[in-house]
């Protein structure tokens, strides 16, 4: 018989890194009960298991198997194992023990003991049964200090033994280890089975270690489908070699092994995982012409191939000859339309699916959530529970998205107590976007509230409460919150940077902004990206301080793209440099021809300027490239659902109560000192026919219909697709004041915490 005596650094085991635990070798450390009962024993009053039965005599021999099998707890197994030790009939069933032992892994050591015990030696067969059910009870680690605990005891192994060793040494990271097994399959005379070098092979992929796995599988003097899907999957697909996997199917061709549709389902994955169009086009040609069976695995892989890469006409072509569409193709298409923004042809084929699954439901609500239909998204999520369907995790944080976009705060406290009531509240992704999901919805203090409840935190948890803080324009607690983070040593990633810079930019502290960009270069190691210098430029811009703004974007280390150059057009339109804004956005034009935020952005600057011949210009450009200013709406939450306003809107069913009282509201507000601000009108009119257009601004609009429907003294909360104007942010301070409201807007970029005639933002924004 062979024995294991690999090389080794541990005086016991032969696998480095490993602690074996303590091992009694004698009776396992148990409390004997002190009744003839089985349901009589003393229950431990440490465990809350109840005993097998109050009063019981002794069960006959015959019925423990059965009763080790029904053992709920190791409390329970213990207490079996007790009278067995009574009886004297413990070692007939030891075996048994040791595999309902394992079931309660939080206690390897009771199975070890077990171990300890046997006086005999079970055939190979029930050894490898055995440590494959460790192998799914026990975590990698002890699995492998179970095996050689196995070899001490002198269990015999077979070729069917390495397969299970080597998925748990590549389930634990364990390549070191991975390769010891290696080494004693070789010694044993198992290396040159075939069973075994497959198993070899997937193991050396799994370790990423290609070239070994390659020269594994050359090596072998038998190989079939399973191998040749390991390797070309593993080897390949999965780090993009194209042009090898297309070689390795020739020669398995060659070889006479047929590639099945498994290969190519393999390959055709990789490609629309990779976004490799030309790849997956390659590999879909080469199964037409082979004549390879279309089946459903087959089928939906190329929809999602198509679908990923964005050549929805080719997966709607392909789709359309599918006699049956099953549903995985079906889910494929919707996400491909939804991703490419044609949320109208993925609900067709979403209404059409029958008998629809949690991931098509979950595939159709993302899909809304991320085109901007966040009250569709909510819609469809509460039809999905009317249908009987219950959501998982994944489903949970779209719906979560599509509430913070909709920033709809009374939604979103009853989405909350959904989490919690069905046990999705302990989980950190879902705490983690709720924190979100709550400033989003203007609603700070719901953001703390979850934060300061999980029980555990990550980077992204404290990430998303500085972002919290720094929208809300709580620069003091964002600062705080970052240096609490510090304290606790939670090593912030470049994300979080990005929020204290947002806070110091919004704030219009510079030094500190100079600070904090510094220290994630010189304190953290972290590479600079172009969101970090963005939020320099943003912060250099509204400072007025351009000239630095534009000494750090000629300095950059990379290439400015359009989110820099329209950082400095939009101080270049705070403080009226037309010559810079001019320059920033020729630059961005480069970069983007067709961009509408530069054209629009030069229309608007000549405008300030009364530059009217150069406004024509320019709009007959955009006229011409089919390019519109985007129409500013505001939306409001009143009970019976969300209400959006746009400018001018006389669509509103109470249209003409709202502007009776939005002539009340500016009549009052013009006794207290408001006069409006027509500046911000940049189109050719009379002033008249100026001070009626920012009026009708959809915010102001929005606020009157709150003062008609809404409670008294409540909180109003507008939302806001635009960068709230000068005159309605003033107008909104007055307001608050003397209606004696709280008003919180958000608008594109931030929020403002309107109060007692002063805003949050300190009029910085």
């Amino acid at each position: 018989m062979a024995t294991f005596t690999l090389p080794h650094r541990h005086p016991i085991s032969p696998f480095p890194n490993i602690t074996t635990p303590p091992i009694r070798l004698n009776r396992p450390n148990i409390r004997v009960p002190h009744t003839n009962a089985i349901g009589g024993a003393q229950q431990d009053r440490h465990t809350d298991t109840p005993p097998l039965h109050k009063t019981a005599p002794f069960p006959h021999p015959h019925k423990y198997p059965h009763l080790i099998s029904a053992a709920v707890s190791l409390h329970q197994l213990k207490q079996i194992h007790a009278h067995l030790l009574k009886l004297h009939l413990h070692h007939n069933h030891l075996f048994q023990l040791l595999l309902s032992s394992i079931s309660f892994s939080s206690s390897t050591s009771y199975a070890f003991n077990i171990l300890s015990s046997l006086n005999y030696i079970p055939p190979t067969q029930l050894s490898n049964k055995l440590l494959k059910h460790v192998t799914r009870s026990i975590n990698p680690h002890s699995t492998l200090i179970f095996f050689q605990k196995m070899r001490e005891k002198g269990f015999q192994i077979d070729r069917f033994t390495f397969p299970t060793l080597l998925k748990t040494a590549s389930k634990g990271g364990m390549h070191s280890e991975g390769k010891m097994m290696h080494g004693l399959a070789s010694k044993l005379g198992f290396d040159s089975d075939p069973f075994v070098e497959t198993a070899l092979v997937g193991f050396y992929v799994s370790c990423g270690q290609i070239s070994e796995a390659r020269l594994m599988f050359d090596k072998m003097s038998y190989k079939d489908v399973v191998t040749w899907n390991i390797i070309i999957d593993g080897s390949y697909c999965q780090i993009g070699l194209f042009d090898d996997v297309f070689t390795l199917v020739e020669e398995m061709k060659s070889s006479n092994v047929e590639p099945d549709e498994r290969v190519f389902t393999a390959i055709l994955s990789a490609c629309a995982r990779l976004r490799n169009l030309d790849a997956g086009k390659l590999v879909h040609g080469f199964i037409s012409e082979n004549d390879i069976v279309n089946n459903s695995y087959l089928q939906s892989a190329l929809i999602n191939l198509y679908s990923r890469c964005g050549a929805m006409d080719v997966a709607q072509s392909l789709y359309e000859t599918f006699t049956q569409k099953n549903l995985v193709v079906s889910t494929a298409m919707v996400s491909g339309y939804s991703k490419i923004g044609n949320i109208e042809a993925a609900r067709s084929i979403f209404d059409q699916m029958v008998n629809k699954d949690l991931v098509s439901w979950s595939a159709m609500i993302s899909g809304y959530a991320e085109s901007d239909k966040p009250q569709d998204a909510l819609n469809l999520f509460l039809e999905m529970k009317e249908s009987g369907i219950k959501p998982d995790q994944v489903a949970i944080l779209s719906v979560i998205s599509a509430c913070s976009h909709l920033g709809a705060l009374d939604q979103a406290k009853q989405l909350h107590m959904f989490v919690d009531e069905n046990g999705f509240g302990k989980a950190l992704p879902v705490n983690n976007a709720l924190i979100d999901m709550y400033a989003k919805c203007g609603s700070l203090e719901g953001a703390k509230d979850v934060f300061s409840g999980m029980h555990r935190k990550n980077v992204i948890s404290w990430t998303s409460m500085i972002n919290a803080f720094a929208i809300h324009g709580d620069v003091d607690n964002a600062l705080n919150l970052f240096q609490q983070m510090k304290c606790e040593n939670v090593e912030p990633n470049w994300v979080t940077f990005v929020g204290i810079l947002y806070a110091c930019s919004h704030a219009g502290l510079v030094e500190e902004g100079q600070k904090t960009f510094a220290s994630m270069v010189d304190e953290y190691g972290i590479t600079p990206k172009l969101e970090h210098y963005g939020c320099m430029v943003d912060l250099y811009g509204r400072a007025n301080c351009l000239r630095d703004a534009l000494v750090l974007i000629e300095t950059m280390p990379m290439a400015p793209n359009v989110i820099i150059w329209g950082s400095l057009m939009a101080a270049c339109r705070i403080h009226s440099e037309l010559e810079l804004g001019e320059f920033a956005a020729k630059r961005l034009l480069e970069l983007d021809p067709d961009h509408d935020g530069a054209l629009v952005f030069l229309s608007n600057l000549y405008a300030r300027e009364r530059r009217w011949e150069n406004v024509g210009e320019v709009r007959k450009s955009m006229k011409h490239k089919g390019i519109s200013k985007e129409r500013g709406w505001s939306k409001i939450e009143m009970d019976d659902g969300v209400h959006e306003f746009l400018t001018a809107d006389t669509t509103h069913k109470q249209a003409d109560e709202i502007y009776a009282k939005l002539n009340e509201v500016v009549d009052k507000l013009k006794d207290e000192g408001y006069v409006p601000d027509t500046s911000c009108v940049l189109v050719d009119l009379d002033e008249d026919e100026k001070e009626d257009s920012i009026l009708w601004h959809s915010e102001k609009l929005a606020f009157c219909y709150a003062l008609i429907r809404g409670k008294k003294g409540s909180c109003i909360r507008i939302i806001k697709n635009l960068r709230i104007c000068e005159d309605c942010h003033n107008f909104m301070k007055l307001a608050s004041k003397a209606f004696n409201r709280k008003i919180i807007i958000r608008d594109r970029s931030r929020f403002h915490h309107c109060r007692d005639g002063s805003c949050s933002c300190k009029d910085y924004w």
